[in-house]
């Protein structure tokens, strides 16, 4: 496989949050507007690429019996690099991610691709893989927070893009609103894959049916 399709891949056909269901919680808890998305999106994606190669090096001298628990140290330690700088550079960011950033630790999309990808890849594939998971879960939470920040709070970016008489749809700023998004976004993900899934469906029943008029014609 390619590394250009190895970083798509992460994109839309197996996104891990629109696609796989995976990392649900940070993506409902942090995407209440377009800054936090992208910082729990940008620090998710340092651990995994970082993780994944480091996993990827050590992947044939690990037992396999320990191996879980060595993941977990290895991304443990790329958590807590982020949680030092973010503290030290974003300190208002890093007070409103709070504890979603320690928990990237156990974000079931880093240890999934470390178990699934790292350790059974080369080092430079696992960070593409890594790269493109992780740009997969940003594109996710800045989709999450779009609708959520211009509904529930009229803007974007913090940036007023909604008309002076619109009233903000204050239940999208609240988890039951991060709920009713993701289920939007999921829902038209499905969508998009029963119409193509149907459209494929009927190019082949044509084929068929060209291909044996075909054969009629010759007999």
């Amino acid at each position: 496989m390619s590394m250009r399709s190895e970083f798509t891949k992460g994109l839309i056909k197996e996104n891990p949050v629109l696609r796989l269901a995976l990392g649900l919680c940070p993506s409902l808890a942090v995407s209440s507007s377009m800054e936090n998305a992208i910082g729990m999106g940008l620090s998710a994606t340092f651990v995994l690429v970082m993780s994944n190669f480091i996993i990827s090096l050590v992947r044939k001298g690990v037992p396999d019996k320990i191996r879980i628990p060595i993941f977990i140290v290895i991304i443990a330690t790329f958590v807590t690099i982020v949680e030092m700088v973010m503290a030290a550079y974003k300190p208002d960011l890093f007070r409103a991610l709070g504890i979603f950033v320690p928990l990237i630790v156990v974000n079931c999309i880093i240890l999934g691709r470390a178990e699934a990808f790292a350790s059974k890849n080369a080092p430079l594939l696992s960070m593409i893989d890594g790269l493109g998971m992780g740009a997969g879960f940003t594109l996710a939470l800045m989709m999450i927070a779009t609708v959520r920040e211009i509904l529930g709070n009229g803007t974007w970016f913090g940036i007023q893009v909604t008309p002076n008489g619109f009233e903000p749809v204050l239940l999208f700023m609240l988890a039951p609103g991060a709920f009713v998004t993701m289920g939007l976004l999921l829902g038209l993900f499905n969508w998009i894959d029963q119409r193509k899934a149907d459209k494929e469906k009927l190019n082949s029943i044509a084929n068929a049916g060209f291909r044996k008029s075909g054969a009629g014609k010759e007999a």
